[in-house]
C-alpha cells in the first residue's frame, strides 16, 4: 500500500543495531541487519513475526500495523500487528477470522491501509478475493468485503470517504465507503493488471500500476475513462509527490525508479535503484523517493529532481514494502522458509 498523497502485548526484543553514517562517502556496517552509506540516516531492526508483507502507519494512534501471512493455501497463520513504532515492540497480535474450519484456513492479510477519520484499517485478503475492515481501537473484525479478484493492495482517501483495492486477476479497481463499508463503484480496465495503489485527495484522482502493461492508470475522480501512461518495466507500486504532481513507480523487472509528469502524461527521468525494485513512497519533508530492492536487499534514496541514488541502506533479506511517516521509513521483509521470524528496519531519514 502507497499511502495517500498530502496526507500530514507480546513483546520482541530489539535488535541492536543503530548507528549513523558520520562522513559523506563513508559506508558503515551496523550490527545486525542494516548499513548505511554516504548519508546520516540512523538505521535501526526488530524481529517481529515471520511472513511479513506491508505496513501502514496510523497518526491518530501512533502505531504502525503490519500484515503478515505465511504459506500458499490453506493458509493457516496470519497476523495483524499493531506495532509501537518507537520502540518496534508488538502491541497487539490480532488474528484473521477462519474461513475453513475443516483445514484451519484463515482470512489471510496481506495489504493494508488505515483510515483515520473513521478508526479503522483495512486489508486485502488476497487468498480469499476480498478485503477486510477492523477497528483500530478494539481490534474487532468489523466487516469482509467480497468480489476482488485477487486483491492485491488498498488505499484511503479520507477526504472523500473512499477506499481503492486493486484486483490483480480481472483488472479491477474496486472503490467502498469508508462509513457505510458497502462497495460503490467498480472500473474494469480490459487486460490490466492493477498492483500498488495511491490516491491524490486534493482531487480524488486515483493512480494504480498496471504490472502487465507497463504503464500508470490514473482515474480521476467521477470518470469512468482511465488515462494510461507508459512508464519503465514492470511498475509495480506506485507514490505522488507532496503536490500531486509527479508520480513515481518502482518498476520490478527493469530495477528503475520513473519519475513521471502527470501535467505531461510522460516519464521526465529513469533511475537504477536495484533489482527487484518492488515498493516506493515520498518522504513529503524532503520531497526525496524510497524504493525497496528486494532483490539486492536494500531501500535506495533517490532525489527525483537530480536523478540521483543519494542513500543506501542495506535491509533483512527479500525487503517487501517501505512506508515512511514524519521523516521515519518502515521497511518490512519476507525472508520465505529459512526465517522464523522477519524482520522491520526503521530509518530516521537526514533532513
Amino acid at each position: 500500500m502507497s499511502r495517500s498523497a498530502n496526507r500530514t502485548r507480546r513483546r520482541t526484543a530489539l535488535t541492536a543495531a543503530v548507528a549513523v553514517a558520520v562522513a559523506a562517502g563513508s559506508t558503515l556496517t551496523l550490527a545486525g541487519t542494516a548499513s548505511a552509506h554516504t548519508t546520516g540516516s540512523t538505521v535501526t531492526t526488530a524481529k517481529l513475526t515471520k511472513g511479513l508483507y506491508q505496513s501502514a502507519y496510523s497518526e491518530r494512534n501512533d502505531v504502525l500495523w503490519v500484515t503478515a501471512a505465511v504459506g500458499r493455501p490453506p493458509v493457516t497463520e496470519s497476523h495483524l500487528l499493531k506495532v509501537d513504532p518507537r520502540t518496534l515492540e508488538i502491541e497487539a497480535d490480532l488474528t484473521p477470522p477462519v474461513t475453513d474450519t475443516a483445514t484451519g484456513a484463515v482470512e489471510a492479510v496481506y495489504g493494508v491501509a488505515v483510515d483515520d477519520e473513521h478508526n479503522t484499517v483495512w486489508t486485502t485478503n488476497t487468498r480469499n478475493n476480498t478485503v477486510a475492515v477492523y477497528s483500530q481501537r478494539s481490534g474487532k473484525h468489523l466487516a469482509t468485503l467480497a468480489g476482488v479478484a485477487h486483491a492485491r493492495e488498498i488505499v484511503v482517501d479520507e477526504r472523500h470517504n473512499t477506499v481503492w483495492a486493486s484486483g490483480f486477476s480481472d483488472g479491477t479497481l474496486v472503490a467502498f465507503d469508508s462509513k457505510s463499508l458497502k462497495e460503490k463503484e467498480r472500473i474494469t480496465v480490459d487486460g490490466a493488471g492493477p498492483t500498488g495503489l495511491t490516491v491524490n485527495e486534493r482531487t480524488g484522482a486515483l493512480y494504480a500500476a498496471d504490472l502487465n502493461n507497463d504503464r500508470l492508470i490514473e482515474l480521476k475522480r467521477g470518470s469512468r475513462t482511465p488515462r494510461f501512461i507508459a512508464v519503465g518495466d514492470g511498475p509495480i507500486s506506485v507514490a505522488l509527490s507532496e503536490n500531486g504532481r509527479t508520480a513515481y513507480t518502482a518498476d520490478q523487472t527493469s530495477g528503475t525508479l520513473s519519475v513521471v509528469d502527470l501535467r505531461k502524461g510522460a516519464v521526465t527521468k529513469s533511475v537504477s535503484t536495484g533489482a527487484g525494485a518492488l515498493s516506493v513512497e515520498t518522504d513529503e519533508r524532503s520531497g526525496d523517493v524510497l524504493v525497496v530492492n528486494r532483490t539486492d536487499a536494500n531501500v535506495t534514496r533517490v532525489d527525483p529532481r537530480k536523478g540521483v541514488v543519494e542513500e543506501t541502506v542495506t535491509t533483512g533479506a527479500n525487503p517487501n514494502h517501505v512506508e515512511i511517516a514524519d521523516g521515519t521509513a518502515y521497511v518490512v521483509d519476507k525472508s520465505g522458509a529459512t526465517q522464523t521470524e522477519d524482520t522491520v528496519t526503521r530509518i530516521r531519514l537526514r533532513r
